[in-house]
């Protein structure tokens, strides 16, 4: 008896994996099949694209500035990614390992300042943006991104700082490091798994931000691929090529996948790390 229930435990445990792989896979599936596809062909349900339409492919290149699109996306999520942890380093050095009056009141704005809106504050950075003369660059955009990046990267970074053993800090200060050197040489290499976990989810937020992205870029050679894939128009307002959309949200969509796979042990690393104390 006891094996049968073994047995029904593990096939409901792999059904459910099977269902969570499915409902997370499938509609990037479908996506691909869906961009291999063109004209009546797209609203058929077979599973497999039986005439694959690489056109789309090329159309998306063709019609718009979609290459130069994914150049802007790339500039300014790396660039969003290195100033974040930059800060976020020296952020997380103060509040998780020193000791001063209103840290907590600190971290606590810092966490509140993470949950808001993009909306709410959309005005108010449209203002900082034109009065700076930064309107349709890309930094406006890394400017306005580091607002939920920065405290993001600096909250989570400061969990882990704490988690580090003091010893090792205390030990390079008798031997006399300085605080940067103590910081870089020290503490950075320890975090390496939270930096990276952090970085890859500050990259994909920044790749795939739309409204600030919407408001402060005007024309097409300065836009981010989302944007470009939503203003990607047809013959008229009622005939959407969906065909190029699905293509162009594929070839978005590799360099995450890419940069997950590249990264994954250290992302593993740093979810995990400091869940188990010893």
């Amino acid at each position: 008896m006891r094996r049968w229930r073994r047995r029904g435990a593990q096939a409901l445990f792999f059904l459910l994996i099977a269902a969570i792989l499915f409902y997370a896979l499938f509609p990037f599936y479908w996506a691909v099949v869906s961009s291999l596809r063109s004209g009546s062909r797209l609203f058929s349900i077979s599973l497999l694209p039986l005439h694959p339409a690489w056109s789309n492919y090329l159309a998306v290149f063709q019609a718009e500035p979609f290459f130069r699109n994914i150049l802007n996306s790339l500039f300014v999520a790396t660039l969003v990614v290195l100033i974040s942890l930059g800060f976020a380093l020296g952020a997380a050095y103060a509040l998780g390992r020193l000791r001063f009056a209103g840290r907590r009141m600190l971290l606590m704005t810092i966490l509140g300042v993470s949950m808001f809106p993009q909306i709410a504050v959309l005005s108010g950075m449209f203002f900082i943006v034109r009065t700076l003369g930064l309107y349709n660059t890309p930094w406006a955009l890394v400017l306005s991104y580091l607002i939920f990046t920065l405290p993001f990267t600096t909250w989570v970074l400061t969990a882990f700082m704490r988690e580090l053993p003091r010893e090792l800090e205390e030990a390079a200060i008798v031997d006399g490091a300085r605080p940067l050197t103590l910081v870089l040489r020290v503490l950075l290499p320890l975090l390496a798994p939270a930096m990276v976990t952090t970085g890859v989810l500050a990259f994909i937020a920044s790749w795939n931000e739309f409204l600030f992205a919407l408001t402060f870029t005007l024309t097409p050679d300065e836009r981010t691929v989302p944007v470009a894939i939503a203003l990607i128009s047809g013959a008229s307002a009622y005939e959407l090529p969906w065909g190029r959309i699905m293509a162009a949200s594929v070839i978005v969509t590799l360099p995450l996948i890419a940069l997950v796979l590249a990264f994954q042990n250290r992302i593993v690393s740093g979810l995990t790390a400091g869940a188990v104390k010893g």
